[in-house]
C-alpha cells in the first residue's frame, strides 16, 4: 500500500500510455474496416441492378416555346380590326354612303406626274467697261425649289475674281481669256462642290420635285404641289410631307399619319 501511495501517479500515467499505444495499434485495423464498409455501401448503391440509367431529357416543349418567343407576332389592328378601328362611312357628293376605307381617303389620291425642280447657274454675259474692276461676269441663278415664288425667278449676279461668296456660289477661276472666257469655275456654298459653267453649258442640279395629283371622289385636281404645301379633301387638311421622283407622301394634320403614294410614269 505504501508503494501505491508513493507511485500511484506513475502507475496511472502508465495505464494511460498503455491505452494510447493500444488505440494506435488498433487504429489501422479500424480505418481499413471502415473503408471497406464505405466501398461496400457505394458498390451497393451505384451497382445495384434496380438502378436504371437516366434517359435524355425531352426538351421538345421548351424548345418550341423558345422558338415562338424569338419570332415576333404582328397584329393587324388597322385593316382587319374593328374594335379599335371601326369602319367609317361617309356621304359622297352624290349623297351615297360608302365605306371610307375602300372609296375615300388619302389612299385614293392618284399621282399623275412629278416634275424636277432645278438649281440652274448660267454664264449670261461679260462686262469689260470698268477698267478698275476688270472683267465682271453676269451669272444667272435660278432656284426653282424656293418656297417663296418671287425667289424662283432667275436672279443675275455680277461677280469678279476675289469677290466674296454670295448665298449660292463664289467665283473661283476663269478659264481662257478673261474678256471672253471659255468657262468659269464656281464653288457652291451649300455643298462645297466645284462646278464649271460656260455660255453653252449651264450647270443644272435637281434640288426637289413637285407633284401633280388628283382626288377622284371629290373630283379635285392639284398641280405643282411642293413640300410643305397644304391642301384639303374629304373634309381633312393635309400637308405635302415629301415629293420624290416616284413617290408622293401626304401627312394628315389631325393625327400626323403619313400616306405614301407611288408614281409610275
Amino acid at each position: 500500500m505504501e508503494f501505491l501511495k508513493k507511485h500511484y501517479e506513475k502507475i496511472l500515467l502508465g495505464f494511460v500510455l498503455a491505452g494510447l499505444v493500444g488505440a494506435l495499434v488498433f487504429l489501422p485495423f479500424y480505418i481499413a474496416t471502415d473503408k471497406q464498409r464505405t466501398n461496400d455501401t457505394i458498390d451497393t448503391i451505384f451497382n445495384s441492378p434496380s438502378v436504371k440509367e437516366l434517359t435524355n431529357l425531352d426538351l421538345t416543349a421548351s424548345s418550341s416555346v423558345s422558338s415562338r418567343l424569338k419570332t415576333s407576332y404582328n397584329l393587324d389592328l388597322e385593316t382587319t380590326n374593328r374594335v379599335f378601328n371601326p369602319m367609317n362611312w361617309q356621304k359622297t357628293l352624290e349623297g351615297v354612303m360608302i365605306p371610307v376605307a375602300n372609296r375615300i381617303g388619302p389612299q385614293m389620291v392618284i399621282v399623275t406626274n412629278t416634275t424636277p425642280l432645278y438649281l440652274i447657274i448660267t454664264l449670261d454675259s461679260v462686262a469689260t467697261n470698268n477698267v478698275e474692276l476688270g472683267s465682271r461676269y453676269v451669272i444667272g441663278v435660278e432656284k426653282q425649289a424656293e418656297k417663296n415664288p418671287a425667289k424662283r425667278r432667275k436672279q443675275p449676279h455680277y461677280v469678279s475674281i476675289g469677290d466674296k461668296a454670295n448665298d449660292t456660289f463664289a467665283l473661283v477661276e476663269v478659264k481662257g481669256v478673261p474678256e471672253n472666257p471659255d468657262a468659269l469655275v464656281v464653288k457652291l456654298v451649300d455643298t462645297g462642290e466645284m462646278v464649271t459653267v460656260s455660255h453653252e453649258k449651264p450647270f443644272r442640279r435637281v434640288d426637289a420635285y413637285s407633284a401633280d395629283f388628283r382626288y377622284d371622289p371629290e373630283k379635285k385636281v392639284f398641280r405643282g404641289r411642293r413640300i410643305g404645301d397644304k391642301l384639303s379633301f374629304n373634309g381633312i387638311d393635309y400637308t405635302v410631307d415629301d415629293v420624290k421622283q416616284n413617290e408622293l407622301i401626304l401627312r394628315d394634320q389631325t393625327n400626323q399619319k403619313k400616306t405614301s403614294l407611288p408614281f409610275t410614269p
